[in-house]
């Protein structure tokens, strides 16, 4: 098993580092538009999201695809890429450099590999999580091939807890950390994974917004929770995920959960 994992991790870091060169240059140079979700997409987003699919139809001929500018039906295939080719389509259209690319793998409807590339910061997270798939392999969160792991402190005013644009609400009542704003989602969510902070929370997500941190984080000994009444994974053959949004808190461990999630879980309403 170790072996495919292997050329899991080779194909997405030699693909993502050849999509980023060619993103990096488009940066802050293409006027968007608007989707009917109200979302941004570019030019970039669509060569992007065309040039990754072709090259997971060369090397993995047998895989499904789901995509933020294509295919939204989950595909009757053991093994699913869901992809963002830009995740961060505003700060990408105007020039700022924290952006990414993302790429989850699933097995039989739940991620178990995620990989996301930020091409400014040159920095590639990866994970394994396996949960109850019966797979096997290698174990782990990394940054740039190096070990990451989740804060083990307790939530102070000098600990950091991420929004979203549309879960600023929860600053209506006392909160226990400082913000930050990222605007990107993975890397909102993929900070905790690091121990940059202690928690975060994305309202409004799609699949391809958290397919890849959810493994992410996890590996590295965080906490992933559904604000939704029912669990985001597995996915279901045939539903499309299109316009479903999957409301979320991550923290870096259980035992934070019961402090930030009845500060946070109303943004699901």
């Amino acid at each position: 098993m170790k072996e495919f994992w292997d050329r899991v991790l080779q194909f997405c870091q030699e693909t993502t580092q050849s999509v980023g060169e060619r993103l990096i240059e488009d940066s802050g140079k293409l006027q968007p538009e608007q989707k009917t979700d109200g979302s941004l997409v570019t030019k970039a987003d669509k060569w992007a999201d065309g040039a990754i699919r072709e090259a997971i139809a060369k090397n993995f001929p047998d895989h499904g695809v789901l995509t933020e500018e294509t295919t939204h039906i989950f595909p009757d295939n053991d093994w699913c890429w869901i992809i963002d080719p830009i995740d961060g389509t505003t700060n990408f259209t105007r020039g700022v450099p924290i952006w990414g690319i993302s790429l989850g793998l699933i097995y039989q409807g739940t991620p178990v590999f995620g990989f996301v590339y930020l091409p400014f910061l040159k920095q590639a997270f990866h994970g394994f999580w396996y949960g109850d798939s019966g797979l096997t392999g290698y174990t782990g969160a990394y940054l740039n091939h190096q070990p990451i792991f989740t804060s083990k402190d307790a939530p102070s005013k000098s600990h950091l807890f991420n929004l979203c644009a549309r879960s600023i609400a929860i600053l209506k009542n006392p909160f226990p950390c400082k913000i930050r704003m990222i605007g990107v989602a993975s890397y909102n969510l993929l900070l905790v994974a690091t121990g940059a902070a202690i928690g975060g929370v994305e309202a409004t997500p799609k699949i391809w917004d958290i397919a890849a941190v959810w493994v992410i984080v996890q590996a590295a000994g965080g906490t992933f929770v559904s604000l939704d009444s029912d669990a985001i994974f597995p996915l279901k053959i045939g539903k499309n995920y299109g316009s479903r949004s999957f409301p979320c808190l991550v923290v870096a461990r259980q035992e934070l959960v019961p402090i930030f999630k009845p500060l946070v879980e109303f943004i699901a309403n």
